[in-house]
């Protein structure tokens, strides 16, 4: 059997679906898995066995070049001549939708009542339901498992194995980890503002850890923000901006990982290494939670179908619950 997994973006929810690989490729083991993703998101995937091919599209392109839409649907045409038997459609837009039905012609996603662009169902022959609201990660592996008849548990996530790899990464990662010293990494930004702990705050749990934390940024703005936390506590390095690759062999060797909601953050998940996420505007959900991977929720109430990007109450979070939470993970 060949099957097609379309989910493009974005960073996290690519990481959220990748978990279902193992728990299929165990049921199956002769199946052949593809993935279709955004190009800036493809090294994520990589190097995992269970993936036996990695195919990328562009579309955040086109926002700039309209015209370069008929060389994505070349691509995506060329893809369907593998001659799929399922294209399972886990991102649940309408841009993925058509993508999975240029793929093939058995298309599985979820259901009108399960997404927010419910004209994607329209597309699709086997329609799952399950509620929007669910746990991000029990959706995912829901959404990619059950159109192949395999049922993954609880249980089956709670005990998962590391499903992030990495090979040839930067060995400059390797000059910032301290063997004499627990190593935290930081993950100080995110795609809003409003998601985004304050810098201050970042500094206060650094220097009250007297561990070493390295920080890990992506942008210039970022890198700004970084350099200065760095200069307000001896316990904070700025890293070197990092490809997917390296990121994951860096928080692969974390003692610990402390983030905003966003793509880096749910890596320390995927690779069974301890973590905090900080979540105000987006809902916790977003995470799943176990002995060593810990949430922390402002007070505002989240509304998953209709997020509020101007719920600024992440910054209200008290950094001494952070910093208790911590060093019970680190002990």
């Amino acid at each position: 059997m060949k099957i097609a997994i379309v989910k493009l973006s974005a960073l996290g929810d690519i990481v959220h679906a990748m978990v279902a690989l193992q728990f299929i490729k165990a049921c199956l083991p002769a199946i052949q898995i593809d993935w279709i993703v955004e190009e800036r998101f493809a090294d994520v995937l990589k190097n995992n066995p269970d993936i036996d091919h990695v195919l990328t599209v562009n579309l955040k392109a086109l926002k700039t070049n309209k015209t370069g839409i008929f060389q994505e649907i070349k691509k995506v045409r060329n893809y369907a001549l593998n001659n799929y038997d399922v294209v399972i459609d886990a991102q649940g837009l309408i841009k993925s939708a058509v993508i999975a039905k240029l793929l093939g012609k058995h298309l599985a996603g979820f259901d009108a009542d399960s997404i927010r662009e419910k004209a994607a169902s329209w597309f699709y022959n086997v329609k799952l339901a399950c509620a929007y609201d669910t746990n991000a990660i029990v959706r995912n592996a829901f959404a990619l498992s059950s159109p192949l008849g395999v049922n993954i548990t609880e249980a089956q996530i709670h005990n998962k194995k590391p499903f992030l790899f990495f090979n040839n990464e930067d060995p400059q990662i390797y000059n910032f980890l301290q063997k004499d010293q627990q190593n935290i990494v930081l993950i100080i930004g995110s795609s809003w503002d409003s998601k985004n702990y304050p810098a201050e705050k970042f500094v206060k749990i650094a220097a009250a850890l007297q561990q070493n934390c390295l920080v890990v940024w992506g942008s210039e703005e970022e890198k700004a923000k970084a350099d200065w936390m760095s200069t307000q506590s001896d316990a904070i390095k700025v890293l070197p901006r990092l490809d997917l690759n390296s990121l994951k062999a860096l928080i692969s060797q974390a003692d610990l990982l402390i983030g905003n909601d966003t793509g880096p953050t749910h890596m320390a998940w995927a690779l069974n290494r301890p973590s905090i996420t900080i979540f105000g505007p987006t809902p916790t959900r977003m995470a799943y939670q176990t002995d060593i991977n810990k949430v922390v929720k402002s007070a505002s109430l989240v509304n998953s179908y209709k997020l509020n990007r101007q719920d600024d109450s992440i910054k209200d979070i008290d950094e001494n619950e952070i910093i208790a939470l911590a060093k019970t993970l680190l002990n």
